[in-house]
């Protein structure tokens, strides 16, 4: 593979002169790229990677994947054809989409702009799908006047599926529809097109809990179906690696501290395999840019969880009513609102970013009179820990205060002055501790629990040491410190399969901390003792452990006091509360993708209802707190790079 320089010195020149005698117009995109000296196979993967809008975004979309080590292996890609509706109906239906995010949240239908699949996803070459495009071109012109003018769609809803279906005698219009185009794209890009096996649809919701069913019934009826529609077919494509993947967002810039880490661009996205998701570490996931197509460990905490189809390439869009309305002008109309590839600037007005996932805690505001100084009926109180020096830091960071004689040496403001217990049997790699910052966020929820008159009777913690400095902090924060003693609780501890290795990390012990000036209770006897822990467990043993212990510790303070706060992991928000609001745990899968949204203190609230032995969520008594990445600056290579 050519190096980065090697490759602007010999191409970008040819392009700029190219451009200064205005040769760039002239022939195909394609012939422009071969003769700036671009090879054949680069060139054509780089117009199928952007849709061949043009040659800049096929010029940038190489020079950005001149380390990717798989830019010359020849995958095809994988097509597919949507009916997209545009006019009043997709006025409705976005409107639909917005309000079912707005009061249910996100449900799997939200991953793709809403449509109707006319065929199963096919996989077409490079040097074909200039030929695909014009067979979706000559296809629809020849069934302008055939293509029904009203489309008639039936409201359907099950327990976990809602969405409109084409009456069957119109489905089978657009079936045949979708049979001539196969026909042709056999014949002229040698690609095989299976038709869609399912009943036609445009999908509403799917995959949701099942209270929320009510609620998005209630949306989808207010959708007026028999509204006008100028039904569009687009064509499709993505990535064939990273088809069954997650989907995720680069919300913050991250420069990497080691050699396997991967760097995060704002617009860019990663993808994680189900292997890779279902591996991570906490604070650490592995992906892979689309950008720059290279991977790497990266901070969970810098992405967001996106839309499959924000990813997708473009390749072309046609009425079935009007036949003056090109694929540009369509877009510049706003007649296509979907995620043409969001990289590069000329996506529609509709676009709409994905929201940022990471950095809103799960409660909302509720303010508290003055007049009470405490809760009328029993709370609880679960907390994620502070920001971790591991994840801002590099998991390397131990060597960034070190040394050349072993000793502690903060580098950096955000490190603390000292660490409990350095140089002794400590096992920092394992058991990383909280940041300067961590500590005065965990201090300002305190603040502003006490502020709100929130009382907490009992603290319990898990047996890391991050959960330890960010419960001590809270404390401070509410001038409890020498009032609470922290419960040093390893029922608590995150699952044990995000453990890194075949061991538990060597915690320090409650008495060593509580001699090092920590609030800690040293005489409680934890309900799960260390030696009853097991690397790794199952995700139903981790949902069993969390619920049971929390119930022992609600059930233990119930003759003591009220309020309970726990301080643990950002799993710990859904493993210590959903079984015990009657709900059965999700998948494994959807329990990750939670968690992926919990921030540092992230906090939840729950409420007992009665003498039931039943918890229900509530909303927090405290604001939210945003927060975000302050990367290393460094004057001398800023201010003084010439």
């Amino acid at each position: 593979m050519a190096a980065r320089g090697d490759l602007y010195s010999q191409i970008l020149p040819r392009r700029l002169r190219h451009k200064r005698s205005g040769s760039v117009k002239c022939g195909s995109n394609l012939d422009v790229l071969l003769s700036m000296g671009f090879p054949r196979p680069r060139a054509l993967k780089a117009l199928a990677s952007t849709g061949g809008r043009n040659v800049q975004a096929a010029c940038d979309w190489l020079f950005s994947r001149v380390d990717d080590p798989f830019l010359d292996e020849p995958w095809p890609r994988e097509f597919v054809l949507y009916l997209r509706p545009s006019g009043p109906l997709q006025n409705q239906l976005s409107h639909f989409w917005q309000q079912s995010r707005d009061k249910c949240g996100k449900n799997k239908a939200h991953n793709i702009f809403p449509h109707i699949t006319l065929c199963q996803f096919f996989m077409c070459a490079d040097h074909k799908i200039e030929a695909l495009c014009e067979v979706l071109q000559t296809t629809v012109q020849q069934w302008r006047g055939r293509f029904p003018s009203l489309l008639p769609l039936e409201l359907y809803t099950s327990s976990n599926f809602i969405g409109l279906f084409v009456e069957e005698h119109v489905a089978d219009l657009l079936k045949q529809f979708a049979a001539d185009f196969g026909t042709e794209a056999a014949r002229k890009a040698e690609v095989h097109v299976a038709p869609h096996k399912k009943q036609l649809h445009v999908t509403l919701a799917y995959n949701f809990p099942s209270d929320h069913l009510a609620s998005l019934e209630k949306l989808a009826k207010g959708i007026e179906v028999k509204l006008g529609c100028d039904w569009l077919a687009v064509l499709f494509s993505r990535d064939i690696r990273f088809a069954n993947h997650e989907t995720l967002r680069v919300m913050y810039p991250y420069i990497p501290q080691n050699e396997d880490e991967l760097e995060l661009v704002m617009g860019d996205f990663v993808f994680m395999s189900p292997s890779d998701q279902s591996n991570a570490t906490e604070g650490w996931v592995y992906g892979t840019s689309l950008a720059s197509g290279l991977s790497g460990l990266l901070p969970e905490n810098y992405v967001g969880l996106a839309d499959e189809s924000d990813t997708w390439v473009f390749h072309g869009s046609h009425s079935f009513f009007s036949c003056g309305l090109s694929d540009r002008s369509s877009r510049e109309r706003g007649m296509f609102d979907g995620p043409v590839d969001s990289r590069h600037p000329d996506t529609s007005p509709g676009d709409t970013p994905a929201v940022s996932l990471i950095c809103h805690p799960v409660q909302q505001v509720l303010r508290i009179s003055g007049n009470h100084t405490r809760q009328p009926k029993r709370l609880f109180f679960v907390c994620r820990h502070g920001e971790r020096m591991d994840v801002v830091f590099g998991r390397h960071w131990l060597s960034l205060c070190s040394d050349s004689k072993g000793r502690y040496v903060r580098s950096n403001l955000n490190m603390p002055l000292t660490l409990p217990l350095w140089g002794g049997q400590r096992d920092y790699d394992m058991d990383a501790p909280v940041t300067v910052f961590g500590s005065m966020q965990a201090r300002l929820v305190g603040e502003a629990l006490s502020e709100g008159n929130t009382v907490i009777d009992f603290v319990y913690c898990s047996p890391a040491l991050r959960c330890v400095q960010t419960a001590q902090s809270i404390l401070k924060g509410m001038q409890q410190e020498s009032k609470l003693k922290i419960r040093v609780e390893p029922g608590l501890f995150e699952w044990t399969k995000w453990v890194s290795g075949s061991s538990l990390p060597a915690w320090i012990p409650p008495a060593d901390l509580a001699a090092t000036h920590f609030s800690v209770d040293a005489t409680y006897r934890p309900l799960i003792p260390i030696s009853k822990l097991t690397v790794p467990e199952s995700y139903e043993s981790y949902m069993s452990r969390s619920h049971r212990v929390t119930k022992e510790i609600l059930s233990d303070c119930k003759n003591s006091g009220n309020n309970v706060l726990i301080v643990a992991h950002a799993s710990s928000l859904e493993a210590c509360t959903r079984q015990l609001q009657g709900f059965v745990p999700r998948s494994a899968k959807d329990f990750i993708q939670v968690v992926r949204k919990i921030p540092y203190l992230g906090l939840c609230s729950c409420e007992e209802q009665g003498d039931s032995g039943q918890w229900q969520m509530v909303d927090t008594p405290i604001l939210p707190l945003t927060h975000g990445p302050n990367h290393s600056f460094d004057w001398r290579e800023t201010l003084l790079h010439v």
